[in-house]
């Protein structure tokens, strides 16, 4: 057998305990081996590999579910194989998004429930692509009616929006015009929304929780002002709301916050299932205020049940057990039962951040009281030690909380950002508290900051920053 061998030279194969196993004891381990092994060797190879990942739990950058009941689990294990996509085999769970779209429909105030026009997709990324692309054509149907040239169009957000977007823009040739962060405003603003919109912008995007510090743009602003442009110039500028973790937290705790279908400007929404929505990744939805929102020529139709199915994705073959799990959430907590778990994500933020800032060389930037999700820096005057050391030191117990600097205009700003999920309780909340006095002490002592920015590692979970010539994070 060929050993693959390191740049260094050393033997690149897995060494196996031979108690695990009756077959050879040396398997490759980038190339399939000759012959197979027994499951249970198997299972034991992989599992031993993976205890080096991080604990979930412990995972305080991710938006992303770690936690759900036994029901939920067993449930997706029973429908592990069936594919999303094939609603003539699996017409139920055809139905089952069907009706989870609807329930969506309702939450955000369609104003016909039955006419909204959603989908289920992998994530909000997709379903932020998919809205962005009804945006488009929606725009190059108007100008091509109009005898208007469609060579050019636009797209304005926020700088803090996330990577989806700066995808979007890419893959389908879409000018992302950004709006900076400028002193302490760390999102979009009506007043700075409309300065960048012209004939050619196909519509804003409006970010109901930002991903570098969880706060809610104020989308009523920016569709207000929108609506004032189109007085004074005729422009008629759509918004699509990124409620990626927003969408399934403001429903329920800031029932009287206006972001959604009730304003007639909003054509559409996505969130993510597998974030707030509490399911396992990964599922997320797009949903359109009504059919004329969503142009039928990107809408591709199939048989159901004798009757017609629209679908509209980027992804053909995927799994339903997300789609399943999300049905079975919406029936177990009901609507009650969400907002009893948002809250309680919201009341364990934001007393950890008062905690935190009352520790003394930290400054709220956010304090967990929109989003379930903080941000801090240190406080001007500490110098022996950088967000970036305390991101190092929490990890030595297993916690990860991403330290980053935030973009171009304010670069000079570097954080740490804690996100609350459902599981991580206050007593979890307690548990980092006790570990972050306990480094404390050893960075004070420290003469400078050990780690800067370069050090951060790749866990920001959206707070990436964006550069047009050098797309992805940098």
């Amino acid at each position: 057998m060929t050993v693959q061998r390191d740049n260094r030279g050393e033997s690149r194969d897995l060494e196996i305990n031979p108690i695990f196993s009756r077959e050879p004891v040396r398997v490759p381990r980038y190339a399939m081996p000759d012959h197979g092994m027994e499951p249970d060797t198997a299972y034991q190879v992989v599992h031993d590999e993976l205890m080096l990942d991080g604990n979930a739990r412990q995972n305080l950058a991710t938006f992303v579910s770690t936690w759900a009941e036994p029901q939920a689990r067993h449930l997706m294990a029973q429908c592990a194989e069936k594919n999303m996509i094939d609603k003539d085999e699996y017409p139920q769970t055809a139905e089952l998004e069907n009706r989870c779209v609807h329930m969506l429909a309702r939450l955000w105030h369609a104003e016909d429930p039955r006419r909204a026009t959603g989908c289920s997709t992998t994530g909000s990324s997709e379903a932020a692509m998919l809205g962005g692309l009804a945006l488009k054509r929606r725009w190059q149907h108007k100008r091509r009616t109009e005898g208007r040239p469609t060579g050019r169009p636009n797209l304005v957000m926020g700088i803090n929006v996330q990577i989806c977007w700066e995808k979007f823009a890419d893959y389908f040739e879409v000018e992302p015009r950004y709006v900076p962060m400028e002193g302490d405003r760390y999102h979009l603003t009506p007043d700075k929304a409309v300065e960048l919109c012209d004939e050619n912008t196909i519509g804003v995007v409006a970010v109901l929780g930002s991903t570098f510090d969880g706060s809610y743009e104020p989308v009523s602003g920016i569709a207000a002002a929108l609506d004032d442009l189109e007085s004074r110039t005729g422009l008629d500028i759509p918004v699509h709301v990124d409620g990626a973790s927003g969408g399934m937290i403001a429903p329920f705790l800031d029932p009287d916050l206006t972001w959604d279908f009730r304003l007639p400007r909003v054509a559409s929404i996505n969130t993510s299932g597998h974030k707030y929505g509490l399911v396992m990744p990964g599922v997320g939805w797009a949903l359109w205020r009504d059919r004329d929102a969503l142009p039928d020529d990107l809408v591709f139709h199939v048989n159901y049940l004798g009757g017609d199915m629209p679908t509209f994705a980027l992804n053909f073959s995927r799994p339903g057990a997300q789609v399943v799990a999300q049905y079975y959430n919406f029936l177990r907590l009901g609507f009650h039962g969400y907002r009893r778990v948002q809250q309680t994500c919201r009341d364990v933020a934001t007393r950890l951040a008062a905690e935190i800032a009352a520790l003394g060389p930290f400054e709220l930037i956010t304090d967990g009281g929109e989003l379930p999700v903080f941000a801090f820096r240190t406080r001007d005057g500490t110098d022996t030690f950088s967000v970036f050391d305390v991101s190092a030191a929490l990890r030595e117990r297993g916690w990860l909380v991403p330290a980053y600097t935030f973009p171009e205009h304010r670069t000079d700003l570097a954080v740490l950002r804690v996100v609350v999920r459902n599981g991580f309780s206050h007593d979890l909340a307690d548990l980092l508290l006790e570990d972050l006095r306990r480094a404390l002490p050893r960075l004070r002592e420290q003469h400078e900051p050990h780690r800067h920015a370069d050090d951060a590692g790749g866990f920001a979970h959206g707070a990436e920053t964006k550069n047009p010539r050098r797309p992805g994070r940098h």
